[in-house]
């Protein structure tokens, strides 16, 4: 028995914070590619590159944010919600290939290399410090965001960063957070360089950068892989659902619990429920909409939900649930010793 939500999550404010970021990013590029090409400073080249990437990975964030409202259709009857995790993980890949590979390149070369002499520090001075207030711009409309977020779904900030199923805030902020500690690096890298004649420092400084943009692409990478591959939903929503659903006067037993994420703000719910013996066949129909629909009445973020009627005493079920799930722990959806262990005797559950 399955009810469908139709609405797409509003994305407004998070298509400000990427355009915000995406037009920044462009300008900051060409200062700091001016820059490096005055100064022949690999630092700031590599920060030329580091914008460059942040730049096309905004062009890949608003295009997850468009392909992924648009409504269910035959081919994709779920919707387009995960096409957000698709675009986000390509801006993964875009921070690394476009932005780490050319600065550790840059920076060997220059350590490596013949020794390269300084030429007007000044500028690149000027324009390190324009481009860090235009990130700071950028960064701390992220930061808003994603601390409302976190006040919206009741979390601390960093469990708003490690569990939020909107990857285009984050992503916005963790890159403008690079982008920051980048400007810093540079300016210690052409600063050491004119202090030291070496420009060894420089090479350097560019390395750090290429490290910095590798561990940020991969930990936007690790998210969205997740993402995609289909997370379960926020386990106080799961406890929610499973409590809604004990709570049904026809309900014997909540036997198994599953949910994933299918997009921004859009749960799928499935449920193998043991209903009261006593009920006829059309009452059970009747419950089990009246179920989903009160469910996505009270949890908005709940776009299908999904009942299937089992015995809770079938031993082929219990095992696959303590399969999933493991004895003797406490996972968020039902526990399977208490749901899956009741017996034929008359035993209920607890949980």
């Amino acid at each position: 028995m399955a009810e469908k939500k139709t609405e797409i999550p509003d994305s407004g404010e998070s298509t400000l914070t990427v355009v915000l970021a995406g037009s920044v990013n462009l300008a900051i590029a060409v200062l700091k590619l001016i820059a490096g090409l005055i100064t022949g400073s690999a630092a700031m080249l590599s920060e030329a590159a580091h914008s460059v990437a942040d730049t096309f990975t905004e062009i890949l964030l608003l295009t997850a944010l468009k392909a992924s409202t648009k409504p269910a259709d035959r081919e994709h009857p779920f919707g387009y919600g995960k096409a957000r995790y698709f675009w986000s993980l390509l801006a993964a890949v875009s921070i690394f290939t476009s932005g780490a590979v050319f600065a550790l390149y840059e920076g060997f070369s220059t350590i490596f290399g013949e020794p390269e002499e300084q030429t007007s520090p000044l500028v690149a001075y000027i324009v390190l410090a324009i481009a860090f207030l235009l990130e700071g711009t950028s960064w701390l409309q992220a930061l808003r965001q994603v601390r409302g977020e976190a006040r919206a779904t009741g979390r601390s900030f960093g469990d708003e960063l490690r569990h939020s199923d909107d990857p285009t805030s984050k992503t916005v902020l963790y890159e403008d957070s690079a982008a920051l500690i980048g400007l810093l690096l540079a300016f210690a890298g052409v600063g050491l360089h004119q202090l030291t004649g070496s420009s060894v420092w420089d090479g350097v400084a560019s390395v750090a950068i290429g490290v910095l943009l590798a561990g940020v692409a991969f930990l936007l990478g690790r998210t969205n892989a997740g993402l995609l591959i289909g997370r379960q939903a926020d386990p106080s929503l799961v406890f929610a659902i499973r409590d809604a659903f004990n709570s049904t006067p026809e309900v014997d037993a909540v036997v198994d619990l599953q949910t994933m994420l299918i997009g921004t703000d859009r749960v799928l719910v499935c449920a193998r429920v043991d209903f009261d013996d006593a009920i006829t066949a059309g009452e059970l129909e009747r419950v089990c909409v009246r179920m989903a629909t009160d469910l996505q009445a009270a949890q908005p973020d709940v776009a299908e939900v999904f009942i299937e009627p089992v015995p809770r005493s079938d031993e082929e079920l219990r095992a696959a649930v303590l399969a999933r799930y493991g004895r003797g722990s406490r996972p968020a959806q039902v526990s399977a010793e208490q749901a899956a262990g009741a017996r034929a005797s008359g035993e209920e559950p607890t949980g």
